[in-house]
């Protein structure tokens, strides 16, 4: 395998691997605990954080090749209001921004990862993409994690390795 084709498929495992844990927090919640917002400070809550990915994983990933992955029909400050009031609606989302970005990674051709691609005008390779998309997500992962385990308190089952094991 190409360094090329093996950083691809790299990549979408650690796509993969992050909506997995994600997912594997959000179980863990009672479904009105993912509309509980953060703070009294912060409107959001976690099927905010779900609406934005959703949006920006829409948004990057549409067309990437040949249009600004800061697309003229996103409304990303809308994104920070109003989600879908149930778990089935906000998890669609999520799903549909997934396999945007699974759908997009699967078309990419190994000699298109040096071409220029542009994100809010600015050019990127596509390599570079892929990696600057893969750190926001994970960001946003992480958000989800620890405001899951905030909510659970106590209850919570670890994602990774428990204390003192």
């Amino acid at each position: 395998m190409k360094v090329e084709e093996q950083f691809v498929a790299t990549a979408k495992k650690r796509f993969q691997n992050y909506k997995a844990l994600a997912e594997k927090a959000i179980e863990q919640l009672i479904p009105n605990q993912l509309f509980v917002p953060m703070n009294d400070e912060s409107v959001n809550s976690i099927a905010i954080i779900i609406q934005h990915m959703h949006g920006n994983m829409l948004s990057r990933w549409t067309n990437f090749m040949k249009e600004d992955g800061e697309k003229k029909w996103r409304k990303r400050d809308e994104e920070f209001v109003s989600p879908p009031k149930d778990k089935a609606a906000i998890m669609q989302k999520w799903n549909e921004g997934w396999q945007c970005l699974f759908d997009a990674l699967d078309s990419i051709k190994p000699e298109e990862l040096t071409e220029t691609i542009y994100i809010r005008n600015e050019g990127l390779s596509l390599m570079d993409a892929v990696l600057r998309q893969l750190a926001h997500y994970a960001y946003h992962v992480g958000q989800i994690v620890f405001y899951a385990k905030q909510l659970k308190s106590g209850e919570w089952n670890s994602l990774s390795i428990p204390k003192k094991k």
